[in-house]
């Protein structure tokens, strides 16, 4: 089973000293900086719907974007991505050993590296996967990513003799996945909390919940899908009455 988490838009670049490994779609991300290093900032805001203050910040990014990837110029991604997925996550605190299994078992989706391992550097940088980014292929990194990620996943897949992709990412991110092309089962996991008997999804708390079941995945080496259903995911449970074959629901 090999589960798939979305990026994170805060960033910690603060270095750490851990085994590296280089991701496998570099030369892709290099088109694709390539293109933005053209962009004023003024063009990055109105792209990506920022300040002018994060604009300017990416441009300088992407203007200082080089290659190759180093521990002095780039930092694993399970250690550089923060905010509510990643507070569940808690990379740091996880040991060498958990992240030895993270590496063959997560992955994350980015619409800059197209899918990157928890040790693969990774340069700073802002590009949501639902930008309309013009490129040779269409007008979104959708259409820039094509099958290439749907394909890269089914390697990774074939590499631990799974066929269960887990998707703990958001809607605009695993949509960068084409289900119907991998040769495997796609299990979707659910978050809902019961507010006065209505089930309501709290932003903030399903996407932490999404990092603490990547967690515990980690942590307790599960790989058969069948044994999420036992697990206690910051006080959601499983609800097996209101879930499907491939779409499960937890409930707090």
């Amino acid at each position: 089973m090999i589960a798939v988490l979305s990026p994170a838009k805060t960033l910690n670049l603060e270095p750490v000293k851990t085994k590296t490994t280089q991701p496998r779609m570099l030369e892709k991300a290099e088109a694709l900086v390539s293109e933005l290093k053209t962009r004023t900032a003024a063009d990055l805001q109105e792209m990506m719907h920022i300040s002018e203050k994060l604009a300017e910040l990416n441009r300088d990014r992407y203007q200082s974007f080089s290659t190759p990837f180093k521990k002095s110029n780039a930092k694993p991604a399970i250690h550089t991505f923060k905010g509510d997925v990643y507070l569940g996550l808690d990379a740091e605190t996880l040991s060498e050993e958990d992240v030895d299994f993270a590496q063959k078992h997560l992955r994350m989706l980015s619409g800059l590296y197209g899918v990157l391992r928890p040790r693969d550097l990774m340069q700073a940088y802002r590009l949501e996967m639902g930008t309309k980014l013009p490129n040779a292929a269409g007008k979104d990194l959708y259409a820039f990513w094509g099958d290439e990620i749907t394909e890269r996943l089914q390697k990774d897949l074939r590499a631990v003799k799974s066929k269960v992709l887990l998707n703990l990412a958001s809607q605009e991110y695993f949509k960068s996945v084409r289900p119907a092309q991998l040769k495997g089962r796609v299990l979707n996991i659910h978050f809902k909390e019961d507010r006065n008997g209505q089930l309501k999804v709290i932003s903030f708390n399903a996407k932490k919940a999404r990092g603490s079941m990547a967690r515990l995945m980690i942590q307790e080496r599960i790989t058969d899908p069948e044994l999420l259903k036992g697990l206690v995911v910051d006080d959601y449970v499983y609800r097996e009455g209101l879930s499907s074959e491939d779409d499960w629901l937890f409930v707090k």
